[in-house]
């Protein structure tokens, strides 16, 4: 069932600064023995995970994603955790690896996502499915474009729903990226991620496929893909054509 969305603040929100995310916004620091502050280790700087956005979520929070919300800024946008962003994108990148590449597919009905996704299915051989997903795909075997997967990650189960419903009808686990006004019905493992900004999205995907890799032994622990994020990102100009196509 879902949760019912809400837009209260945070009950444990303690932090009082202002203005544009900086690094102390997030809980990526702790102390060491001697009391001293030190960064915690991220797939990422963390002056690049918030320079993309990542962290940025709505005005509307939804009691499944309370969990991941570390604050809410003065204009009314709940802040995630970029450490448990972190966190999860390990995760799900170790849970990938234990599926065929062909069974794995990846889902984006929304703009913003379609270039991340299939630069992460061409990189880590996996499928993509992008724009309108058709009803019966992985539910109705007789579908003339059935699709047999193993592991479907959607890049919002909201926009994606179809593809959600029909997965966890047939008991195919899923990977979620949700934002704070996302629910967690169908989803069996959620990223916590501004699942609608398009550098956001870029970062994201790429960190799975590097991670994936990483994962797989096909990079070294240290390694990094030939593409860059740039290349994840989807551009203005290509969404422009396809919006009028």
């Amino acid at each position: 069932m879902s949760e019912e969305k809400t837009d209260e603040e945070p009950e444990a929100e303690e932090n009082p600064q202002t203005g544009e995310a900086t690094a102390e916004e997030t809980p990526t620091v702790k102390k060491d023995e001697e009391g001293q502050e030190v960064a915690a280790e991220l797939l990422l700087p963390i002056d690049d995970l918030l320079s993309a956005g990542i962290h940025i979520g709505t005005r509307v929070k939804t009691k499944n994603m309370r969990q991941f919300i570390y604050r809410v800024r003065p204009d009314g946008l709940f802040v995630l955790d970029v450490k448990k962003t972190d966190d999860r994108i390990r995760f799900a990148s170790k849970f990938i690896t234990r599926f065929e590449p062909s069974k794995v597919v990846a889902v984006s009905s929304r703009l913003y996502g379609r270039t991340p996704v299939q630069k992460f299915c061409e990189i880590t051989g996996c499928r993509a499915i992008l724009g309108r997903f058709l009803p019966g795909l992985f539910s109705n075997p007789a579908h003339s474009a059935h699709i047999e997967a193993s592991l479907v990650i959607v890049t919002d189960p909201n926009a994606d729903s179809q593809a959600v419903e029909e997965a966890a009808a047939v008991g195919i686990p899923v990977i979620a990226l949700c934002d704070t006004d996302n629910d967690f019905v169908g989803a069996d493992l959620v990223i916590p991620i501004n699942n609608k900004g398009r550098r956001a999205l870029a970062t994201v995907y790429w960190l799975l496929a590097r991670q994936v890799l990483r994962e797989r032994g096909e990079l070294p622990a240290d390694g990094t893909l030939p593409a860059s994020i740039d290349d994840f990102e989807t551009k203005l100009v290509e969404g422009l054509r396809e919006t009028e196509s």
